[in-house]
């Protein structure tokens, strides 16, 4: 991985944990047992940013047709993932007293 693309990872770290105020975590990825990037919520995240290679995710969640909470997903023989919105997961944390 070049200096670019870990300098473009770790500003999406600190920009995310900035608005969950959670934390970062220090050498995520780079050594044995820093696994995630961030922490909030009492989870840990493991933060992904592309350009555009999240699309059709984005497609769905902002449906406004549909308009919903959460799209659920999953790849054959996979487990289920389910997106939503930070604002949406914000407020369903903070409902949860979390």
């Amino acid at each position: 991985m070049g200096k670019s693309q870990r300098d473009k990872g770790a500003r999406a770290e600190r920009e995310f944990a900035k608005l969950t105020n959670g934390k970062r975590v220090p050498l995520s990825g780079a050594m044995e047992g820093y696994g995630n990037d961030v922490i909030a919520y009492g989870l840990e995240f493991e933060v992904k940013r592309r350009k555009s290679g999240f699309k059709q995710l984005y497609d769905w969640i902002n449906d406004p047709r549909e308009n919903p909470d959460a799209v659920a997903l999953r790849t054959d023989g996979k487990q289920w993932i389910v997106c939503m919105t930070l604002e949406k997961f914000d407020k369903l944390m903070k409902e949860r007293g979390k």
